[in-house]
């Protein structure tokens, strides 16, 4: 394809095709053998008032295609009239500026709307501005006359062909005036919505007047009433769509002729507009098309179902004899408002729309924005189901709009304001979304296209426009994800709070006495075993004990907690196992009903975090933290420290170390840490969920280096404690000195709830004492700290790992300080140098641990940086790791770790800066990662934008990877694609939306990836 030249360039500013890659190239169009509007010499507009046309025109959602029919309106026009020396409608859209919005957005928007305006090249007129400024009346009536000398405007119609032939125009124009309204902003949705279906009233009144003119003379015509139902009887009709209707006889009609009358009216209908579809009749199309009153009543009464009544919430007169569709609406409203009282209501609409998803084509269901999930059938379910729940005694929830009814149950708060606002603005784009579609070619469609153009001209016909971050298509698919994710999150939860708040507050034996309505209560709401929730509800609220009747009080403000979570059950049954091992105990429920936030926070944690109820379970007491605010944060380091060792001493005593006194002495230091790693996760989610206080100053989400040093200190104190009783238990000699030196995530302060301990044993000998008994007394310490650490106990484990000592695990696991410092002088490798850049003292003698970390120094900031050889030794490991050590399986762009844009990419690039330059930076000395970062930007050693980047991406994967192990209470480093456990971990980090979560970390870690490797490449 050429590019076009620069004076070309100027036409296609307008955005125009200039390549000639269409049918018909612009200039071709616009030049002096085309409409004339382009000066082909000077590439400029004609004149001032053709500027203002091609400005029209390029603001047309296809500029193109609304040139093409522009131009192909005046020759239809120059055919008609052809002693005109100038068009006339490019002499209207020179003087008009309504009619110039109007007429080109719908050339631009509907290639139909355009070959019927060049069919009946008179019509483009009727678009133009009235006197005073007036725009064309878009109210969805037909014009008097305009289907024949009758009909619309009364007294008798005219049989035959031509009456249809005007109806068919009248109705095209008619919908030619409203379009142009949407198009242009003169009407909002919902007055397009009702102009549509006030336009298909009076279509089907008039193809009614029509049939009864046919009729043979002197044929008495019958009572017939022509019921509007679903999207036209919601007044919410769309712009190509079947209008469903109900045809209803008088008792005494004479049924031969009401048939014959409602048969000829949908054979009208179909000529003229859109197929009528009598399908929601009793018996469907098996059935009679017309019922009398009676029969209609004995049929709902005995046969019908529950979607039927469902079907009947839109049911409103639209034509014939509307007295007689009013009686017929007002005797069945007495059915329609018992039917949810049905055994098997609730799973009968759950049934519907699941049988509706499963009919969507495979390779459609992502893109169909009515019938797949997130689409507008689920807004339209939610809404139905709530008023048929709801609407047997609240009489505002009657009223066969979805959005009118949506409002009304907002109002009634059967639905709070902030999912009513959703669903309502996903409810508008959607539609939005769907006008939009079938107005281009008039044609019934719901699904987005997947052609790159197409889409293109979809996002440009609903408004969106490039910006420097995103393409217009880009930022038209984050809204729709964004509102299609919550569209389905609250089609689930939506009618959560109303009906469940009811099963929790009832008495117990009314519950017992109705478990199928508590049960599809809960199945409605997101449950996925509601069988098994109501025997938890059952277990926690039955009998008349003080304990029954506190819980019966305190289970409203508990589910709804956990009808936010993305697993309700496993919220629930969590719940239940901490009040079995707590009910009996007086303080428990005094303290979730008087202590105001500890209920909400119990079940909020509990509903979120697997981690959080793993621990409860085995440390149910320590939920009386969560009555205090400052009591989720993490604790002084020294205090910390300080308490570790307290415990250990007190249990060892003064018993000399013995083996029974070592062992309550480490299960003590266990539970501690057990009690200081719940206070971490309970406000690591607590705090994400913006639930403490909020006029606490800290009561904002807990940083990630907070959490990393919080963790960090944790591990501190029990490495300390536990080195306290191994030295207990297996004294060493007299003199010797032993340290522990922190290494990887522990010695950069970057601990993970799932991190082990990387360490490294030193020791030094006294004088006199042989280098093998040394080396075995602070080997025996060393072991016996580790499998104090490692016996089976009811806790998190910590693992405590020694491989990244001089030659891995094929080495000594203890070393003396000469040792180390021999082989760090003589045979360590580069990876060694970079391993040791995090090294610091945990515990033990802290001399020892100063002069290990001045051995280290000359090894971990060379004097002259790296050679380029070690730099290359360096990536060439980075790669091997990478390629060898990523997971099988694994999706190296979602793996916090190891994956494109992970920690591991952040963490050896700075680690090679640190290489490179600490030894002339002594900011860069810094065991932990974003410091060293900062300071490598604020030496110029990191350029700043690539600095920004990393910090992002490493905050970002250290987060998610926290948050996966407080989900699903294992470790994890893979990010999940979709499913329960990626929607907890967003709703951990305080988003909202799944998809643009997702989108959002892998653009973080793209960019993450491209600045480390700008950094390794240097």
């Amino acid at each position: 394809m050429s590019r076009p030249t620069s004076a070309a360039g100027r036409l296609a500013r307008y955005g125009f095709d200039v390549t000639g890659t269409g049918t018909v190239r612009a200039d071709d169009l616009l030049g002096p053998d085309g409409l004339r509007l382009w000066d082909v010499t000077a590439q400029q507009p004609v004149d001032p008032p053709a500027g203002e046309l091609l400005a029209a025109l390029s603001r047309a959602a296809d500029p193109d295609l609304a040139l093409r029919q522009l131009h192909r309106l005046v020759e239809a026009e120059q055919r008609h009239r052809s002693d005109a020396t100038v068009s006339p409608v490019l002499a209207a859209l020179y003087a008009d500026g309504g009619l110039r919005r109007r007429l080109i957005a719908v050339l631009g928007a509907s290639s139909s709307l355009g070959d019927h305006l060049v069919a009946n090249p008179q019509q483009w007129a009727e678009l133009a501005t009235g006197r005073n400024g007036v725009a064309p009346c878009a109210d969805g009536s037909l014009d008097p006359g305009s289907a024949s000398s009758g009909g619309p405007s009364g007294g008798p119609a005219p049989t035959g062909g031509p009456a249809i032939a005007e109806l068919r125009r009248a109705y095209r124009l008619a919908l030619l005036r409203i379009a142009a309204a949407d198009l242009t902003g003169g009407r909002g949705l919902e007055q397009t919505m009702a102009a549509l279906s006030a336009l298909a009233d009076a279509t089907l009144g008039a193809a009614y007047d029509i049939a009864v003119a046919e009729l043979p003379a002197g044929t008495p015509v019958p009572r017939l009433a022509v019921v509007a139902m679903g999207k036209c009887g919601g007044n919410e009709l769309n712009y190509v769509s079947d209008v469903d209707v109900i045809f209803v006889a008088a008792d005494d009609a004479d049924l031969t002729v009401a048939t014959t009358l409602a048969t000829r009216l949908i054979h009208i209908c179909g000529l003229v507009a859109w197929p009528v579809d009598a399908a929601l009749r009793p018996e469907g199309n098996r059935g009679p098309l017309v019922r009398t009153l009676a029969s209609h009543l004995a049929y709902y009464q005995r046969w019908a179902r529950t979607w039927e009544f469902q079907a009947l919430l839109k049911a409103r007169p639209a034509a014939g004899d509307r007295d007689l569709a009013q009686e017929w609406i007002g005797l069945l409203a007495p059915l329609v408002w018992h039917a949810a009282e049905r055994p098997e209501a609730v799973e009968d609409v759950r049934a519907m729309r699941r049988r509706i998803i499963d009919n969507v084509p495979p390779r459609e269901l992502e893109r169909e924005i009515k019938r797949g999930p997130g689409g507008l059938r689920d807004i339209e379910f939610a809404v139905q189901l709530l008023q048929l729940v709801h609407g047997r005694v609240d009489e505002t929830l009657r009223t066969p709009g979805t959005l009118p009814a949506l409002r009304a149950l907002v109002a009634g708060g059967y639905v709070g304001r902030a999912d009513g606002e959703a669903l309502l603005r996903g409810y508008r784009f959607l539609r939005g979304v769907e006008h939009r579609l079938q107005l281009q070619g008039l044609r019934r469609t719901h699904t987005v296209p997947a052609d790159p153009a197409a889409l293109r001209w979809l996002a440009h016909a609903l408004g969106y426009t490039p910006t420097p971050g995103a393409s217009a298509v880009e930022a038209f698919r984050a809204e729709w994800v964004s509102h299609a994710t919550e569209v389905r999150r609250l089609h689930a939860k939506l009618l959560y709070r109303p009906l469940l708040e009811s099963v929790a507050r009832v008495p117990a034996e009314s519950l017992r006495m109705t478990p199928q309505a508590a049960r599809r209560r809960l199945e409605v709401l997101g449950f996925a075993d509601p069988a098994g929730a109501l025997r938890h509800l059952e277990a926690l609220t039955g009998g008349v004990s003080r304990t029954a009747a506190i819980q019966r009080t305190l289970l409203p403000v508990l589910l709804q907690e956990f009808a936010d979570a993305p697993e309700p059950d496993r919220g629930l049954l969590s719940y239940r196992q901490v009040s079995d091992k707590l009910g009996s105990t007086p303080w428990y429920l005094r303290l979730l009903r008087d202590e105001g936030p500890v209920a909400g926070r119990l079940a909020r944690t509990l509903g979120l975090s697997r981690y959080v109820a793993d621990l409860l379970a085995r440390e149910p007491e320590a939920l009386r933290m969560l009555a205090v605010d400052a009591e989720l944060a993490p604790q002084d380091a020294a205090k910390l420290a300080a308490g570790f060792t307290a415990v250990a001493a007190r249990h060892l005593g003064t018993g000399g170390g013995q083996p029974a006194d070592a062992v309550q002495a480490v299960r003590a230091v266990r539970a501690l840490r057990r009690r200081e790693l719940l206070r971490l996760a309970c406000a690591d989610v607590l705090r994400s969920a913006g639930s403490l206080a909020p006029d606490r100053d800290d009561a904002g989400p807990l940083d990630i280096a907070a959490i990393g040093a919080g963790l960090s200190a944790v591990t501190d104190g029990t490495l300390a404690a536990a080195l306290q009783v191994a030295t207990a238990t297996v004294p060493p000699p007299a003199g010797l000195r032993f340290a522990v030196i922190g290494m990887g995530r522990l010695g950069g302060y970057e601990m993970s709830y799932s991190s082990d301990a990387d360490v490294l044993f030193v020791y030094d000998p006294p004088a006199g004492l042989a280098d093998d008994k040394a080396s075995a007394a602070a080997r025996a310490v060393a072991e016996e700290l580790r499998r104090l650490l490692g016996m089976p106990a009811p806790d998190p484990p910590l693992g405590v790992d020694a491989d990244l000592r001089p030659e891995g695990r094929n080495g000594p696991l203890v070393r003396s300080l000469a040792a180390y410092a021999q082989y760090y002088a003589r045979w360590s490798k580069v990876w060694e140098a970079q391993a040791l850049l995090r090294a610091r003292f945990v515990c033990g003698d802290t001399s020892l641990g100063a002069e290990f970390l001045a051995v280290a120094d000359p090894v971990r900031y060379p004097a002259g940086g790296l050679s380029r050889e070690q730099i290359v030794e360096i990536r060439r490991i980075k790669a091997r790791v990478e390629t060898e050590r990523l997971p099988r399986g694994a999706d190296p762009a979602t793996h916090t770790k190891l994956g494109r844009g992970g920690l591991a990419d952040v963490e050896w690039a700075v680690q090679l800066t640190q290489l490179r330059h600490a030894h002339a930076v002594p900011a860069l000395r810094d065991t932990r990662t974003l410091v060293a970062l900062a300071a490598a930007r604020e030496a110029g050693l990191v350029d700043a934008a690539d600095a920004a980047a990393l910090r992002a991406g490493w905050t970002l994967a250290a987060r998610v990877r926290d948050a996966l192990m407080l989900v699903r209470g294992r470790a994890s480093d893979q990010l999940p694609r979709h499913g329960p456990e990626l929607a907890g971990v967003v709703r951990l980090l305080g988003a909202s939306d799944a998809g643009q979560f997702l989108d959002g970390y892998l653009r973080t870690a793209r960019r993450c990836r491209a600045a480390a490797e700008r950094v390794l490449g240097a």
